[in-house]
């Protein structure tokens, strides 16, 4: 299995920007934000949510929102607000919300075929 990284840009809401390399992680329900980057574009808390880990540890982090840019598409999105050590991830509500999919045998974003049914 391989790694795939995305660089994006991330916008709090007075405006302020930081580049993420994001680990794409279709895993993931949520993108996540390691602290030193949530903290520099001023995002705050909105509510606690519970998480399971992949080895079944369950955790609580804040949730928050934010705007995020990728070169395939940009859009608001909810975000994990992790912890220093924690890493940049993109998940599957953001790309569904950016109208993405990852595809896993080449490691590249594509857009998601849309219905509206």
């Amino acid at each position: 299995m391989g790694i795939t990284v995305i660089p994006g840009m991330v916008t709090g809401p007075q405006g302020k920007q930081e580049s993420v390399d994001f680990l794409v992680d279709s895993g993931a329900t949520y993108s996540l934000l390691p602290e030193s980057v949530w903290k520099k574009i001023d995002l705050r808390p909105k509510r606690k949510m519970s998480f399971t880990l992949a080895d079944g540890t369950s955790i609580q982090r804040y949730v928050s929102e934010c705007f995020i840019s990728l070169q395939e598409g940009e859009g608001h999105t909810p975000i994990i607000l992790g912890e220093n050590d924690d890493q940049a991830l993109l998940g599957v509500v953001t790309l569904e919300i950016l109208g993405l999919v990852f595809n896993p045998f080449n490691r590249t974003l594509h857009s998601m075929q849309m219905l509206l049914a």
